[in-house]
């Protein structure tokens, strides 16, 4: 027989609810950067782009957005809008080289795409990492009835949260590092990089996990106003 703290829900109902929102989020941000392009070609981690002026529109690839699946290029004649003209993309595949056809296409250093390839193996992973850790932490908030249980979900949430801060970090790291390798090559280069919506889908759902850590350190010290014998 199941005992009446082991049951979902059975106490601390608006908190357990307020984790459970939080942690969906965090965990649905995370999922989604997991299987960013060319998966989910809206979500991307970088941009690199051209900053000629005065070039006739053609067909020729002037933009490369990186995800952790792969790479879309597209050209002036055919600029990507949220929802489609995403040009021509390759993968998904994990660990992807992108073909020597689309980097002649796009005239970007063979150095700054290895660059960015680097790590997005490593984003790859701890992304879809942390979006399953939160659906854990998530399950574990049903259950804060249990003092044990509770205890549980803190530190879930805050391996969570660890987790999830190294995978921002990593996604700021790649592009950073990017931008700072094609300022260092000059003006002759004529390209730039800037942020995708990647990270900052991720540096959300690191906060949201944070906030998480906050609820469920409430519920184990009894403090910030929740008593031990709260049953809502």
């Amino acid at each position: 027989m199941v005992k009446p703290h082991h049951k979902p829900l059975a106490a601390y109902r608006v908190l357990s609810y307020v984790c459970i929102g939080l942690l969906f989020l965090a965990a649905l941000f995370s999922l989604l950067v997991g299987l960013s392009l060319s998966i989910i070609k809206p979500i991307y981690i970088l941009r690199v782009f051209s900053t000629r002026t005065g070039q006739p529109v053609s067909s020729v690839a002037t933009e490369l957005r990186f995800g952790v699946w792969g790479v879309c290029a597209s050209s002036s004649l055919r600029q990507p809008t949220f929802f489609s003209n995403f040009g021509q993309c390759f993968g998904p595949q994990i660990g992807y080289a992108i073909p020597q056809s689309i980097i002649s296409l796009s005239g970007v250093s063979p150095e700054i795409i290895n660059v960015v390839l680097q790590s997005l193996y490593v984003v790859l992973v701890l992304h879809l990492v942390a979006a399953g850790m939160s659906f854990l932490t998530l399950i574990s908030s049903l259950f804060l009835a249990s003092h044990t249980l509770s205890i549980l979900a803190l530190v879930l949430s805050i391996a969570t949260a660890l987790v999830s801060t190294v995978v921002f970090a990593i996604d700021l790291a790649v592009v950073l590092v990017a931008k700072d390798n094609i300022s260092r090559l000059g003006t002759t280069l004529h390209f730039s990089a800037e942020w995708g919506n990647g990270p900052w889908l991720g540096l959300s759902a690191a906060i949201l996990t944070w906030l998480a850590v906050i609820a469920l350190s409430a519920r184990a010290c009894y403090c910030f106003g929740v008593r031990q014998h709260d049953k809502f």
